[in-house]
């Protein structure tokens, strides 16, 4: 377990998108060889199945192929985010909790080498919900053998906040190798869960796409972001920046990621998949036939060039 935290430390790991046509067929040839530009950039690992790849829409067999053809691409760590799939029909806690187990479980066959456990929004309304989220790791961790990373996921993407108390809580269990914070926007809630994790030893990982520098300077050591998915020395520029005290270059590497930022992460918030997928068609690294997320909501033309007027200025 700690010398996956070590490894893992300092390093960029990049919440992968999935090309898919209009349909949402996956494209498994455009994702190999968008996995293999990935892998070949400056990364410590690489999250499948998260919010950014879509992989709680996607069927076991397609998660499995997306998975392999990662594992194919790269021998980095891959962590990939199990809970709830959309096409389960589940409605009860019980079952969502068996749910996210059961999807834990075939990471692990598939041959991932940690999960990322989605929070089960349901929690939040529970008077011990803390303590249910606990257990809930642990059987996760018990029953797939993986480690685990938490999520403090935003409300707008189906998460709920957890309480500083409860990040303790998770980073004291030796099965987990940190937490990801993905607050959004709620600089605060980010700030406390952070620091609730300092002196424990397990990675603070931010996911915080537009508040990405900030969380650094709050205490985050890795990162796990969707704005990875494509311009990749982007996110690992302010990160390489700031772990070598390069603060000069931290502020300039910074004011870019934010601007590439304030292209893509904005509302309606989950049309971010969708203005990543453009800005991954921009770079080469997915056709155009392939960069579609059927999953999202419609976006106007106006975002698109928004996206593509940012990149030409970077």
């Amino acid at each position: 377990m700690h010398a996956l935290v070590e490894q893992l430390r300092g390093t960029l790991l990049p919440a992968v998108v999935t090309p898919m046509s209009a349909d949402g067929v996956v494209a498994f040839d455009a994702l190999a060889a968008y996995a293999s530009a990935i892998a070949a950039g400056p990364i410590g690992g690489v999250a499948v199945w998260a919010h950014t790849g879509r992989g709680l829409y996607l069927s076991e067999a397609d998660r499995g192929k997306v998975l392999a053809t990662w594992r194919a691409a790269t021998t980095a760590p891959l962590v990939a985010g199990v809970g709830v799939p959309r096409s389960t029909g589940v409605v009860g806690l019980r079952e969502a909790e068996d749910a996210t187990v059961a999807m834990a479980v075939a990471a692990a066959g598939f041959g991932a080498d940690a999960v990322m456990v989605y929070p089960l929004a349901a929690y939040a309304e529970l008077a011990d919900g803390s303590a249910a989220a606990v257990r809930l790791h642990q059987r996760v961790a018990a029953e797939s053998g993986l480690p685990l990373v938490g999520f403090y996921l935003h409300g707008e993407a189906g998460g709920y906040p957890y309480p500083p108390s409860l990040i303790k809580e998770l980073l004291s269990l030796p099965e987990m190798l940190g937490v990801k914070t993905a607050t959004l926007d709620r600089a605060v809630e980010c700030q406390d869960a952070i620091w609730a994790g300092r002196s424990t030893g397990k990675l603070l990982i931010t996911g915080e796409d537009r508040m990405y520098g900030p969380s650094m300077m709050w205490g985050a050591d890795t990162a796990l972001v969707g704005i990875a998915a494509a311009q990749v020395e982007l996110s690992a520029a302010v990160l390489r920046a700031w772990t070598t005290g390069d603060s000069s270059g931290f502020l300039l590497a910074s004011e870019r990621l934010d601007r590439f930022a304030a292209a893509t992460f904005y509302a309606p918030i989950e049309g971010y998949v969708q203005r990543m997928l453009w800005a991954a068609v921009w770079e080469g690294l997915i056709p155009e036939e392939a960069a579609h997320d059927p999953y999202g909501p419609a976006l106007p033309a106006a975002d698109r060039d928004l996206v593509i007027h940012c990149l030409q200025g970077l």
